[in-house]
């Protein structure tokens, strides 16, 4: 199934922790397309120091429970710790962002992610490397594709870096 999962990363070193995350995707995504890292001001919380962010897409055999799981080991091994405020600065923050055109809500896990459609710092580099994905319908939003949607948010704080993954 294609997947694409957000990374993110503010403290300690940002960029080793978003290759760390990276290479814990890589394990379990085949085909894997990276976007540019971009540099965002924090959002929800504040204050926090910047985030580096990026995203990649690709196939992979894993259920989407199964994808959870191995992402928020990544985030353990590098160093997060639950507990904290929520949207709190945090070593490495790996989201799974879609699961193919599969929609889903449990305790566990909402597809597509629930703030896919609001973030700017996600639409901006998933744009990069999957425009054409059509995000489902979810209630109260339309299908779209990931391009209309980067262009339908403002990315004022959302800033290409020099930074390759």
């Amino acid at each position: 199934m294609r997947v694409a999962i957000g990374l993110g990363s503010n403290l300690g070193d940002r960029v080793g922790h978003l290759r760390l995350g990276l290479e814990a995707v890589a394990a379990h995504v085949e085909g894997l397309r990276v976007s540019r890292v971009y540099e965002t001001g924090p959002r929800y919380y504040e204050p926090q120091g910047l985030f580096l962010n990026a995203c990649c897409v690709g196939w992979t055999r894993l259920t989407p429970r199964q994808m959870l799981s191995e992402l928020q080991d990544a985030e353990r091994r590098s160093g997060r710790r639950r507990g904290g405020p929520r949207f709190g600065p945090r070593e490495l923050d790996l989201d799974l962002l879609l699961y193919g055109s599969l929609t889903l809500e449990s305790d566990q896990l909402v597809l597509p992610h629930p703030r896919l459609r609001e973030r700017a710092f996600v639409l901006v580099p998933l744009a990069e490397i999957a425009a054409d994905w059509e995000v489902p319908a979810t209630p109260g939003h339309a299908a779209a594709t990931v391009a209309d949607l980067a262009a339908a948010v403002t990315p004022a704080d959302v800033k290409r870096t020099e930074i390759d993954l």
